[in-house]
């Protein structure tokens, strides 16, 4: 639940402007207007627009709920058949999700099959104007691919939770950066591009519920019962 409401977080402060409007009202800007409303940015109502969620898990599917409360259409890419799915949310295939859908969310697991899913290719088969959030997995998005596509203007904003060099966080050298600051400064040169610190699942109530599920895991496998919580690394 707490990645979902990240996404609309990061939803909602793209389509509301929301930190813009903040950061003008503390600059004085909207004291100073003659019109009692201060208005420099459009605003996007979220209602009727079209949210492709690729991969539909639970934070997935927790974000379809989010959306759908918000009466956004909602299209997934997912390999849960039509049958499995609530009327409200369409199932669709990937290229026909990206060029449709007005915003993507990404969910789905980082694996060699979607290592860099959203790269030239895919961006060009967007929506212009397309809003892109990640809350996923940094490497789910080749980054210079994201940034010719912002300085194309073929991406309307992002809104990114994770980061591609998030992956030196990994490495055996700990002198590696988490973040190439080169890469990132260039990131955060688009107004329309917001970068947060991987605290999607950060909430008090997300961190008692991990501590939760792990010390379960630890009972049942201490007193030989199947675990309720398990990770297939497969061979």
């Amino acid at each position: 639940p707490s990645v979902g409401q990240m996404v609309f977080a990061h939803i909602l402060n793209i389509t509301q402007q929301v930190r813009h409007y903040s950061e003008e009202v503390s600059k004085g800007n909207w004291s100073k207007n003659p019109d009692f409303c201060f208005y420099d940015t459009p605003l996007i109502e979220l209602l009727g627009k079209k949210i492709g969620i690729v991969g539909l898990g639970q934070t997935g599917y927790n974000t379809a709920r989010i959306a759908i409360g918000f009466g956004m259409k909602v299209w997934a890419y997912t390999s849960k058949s039509r049958l499995q799915l609530p009327p409200e949310i369409r199932k669709a295939e990937l290229d026909q999700l990206f060029h449709e859908c007005d915003i993507i969310s990404l969910h789905c697991p980082l694996n060699d099959s979607t290592r860099y899913m959203i790269g030239d290719v895919a961006i060009a088969q967007m929506k212009p104007g397309v809003v892109l959030i990640n809350t996923g997995r940094g490497q789910l998005i080749h980054t210079e691919a994201l940034i010719d596509g912002l300085k194309e203007g073929h991406i309307g904003a992002a809104g990114l939770d994770v980061y591609e060099e998030e992956a030196a966080y990994f490495y055996e050298d700990t002198s590696d950066r988490i973040m190439d600051d080169d890469v990132l400064a260039r990131l955060l040169s688009f107004h329309n591009v917001i970068v947060t610190s991987h605290q999607g699942f950060f909430t008090r109530e997300a961190l008692d519920n991990i501590a939760r599920t792990t010390l379960d895991n630890l009972r049942e496998f201490a007193e030989g019962h199947p675990l309720t919580n398990r990770v297939y690394l497969g061979a």
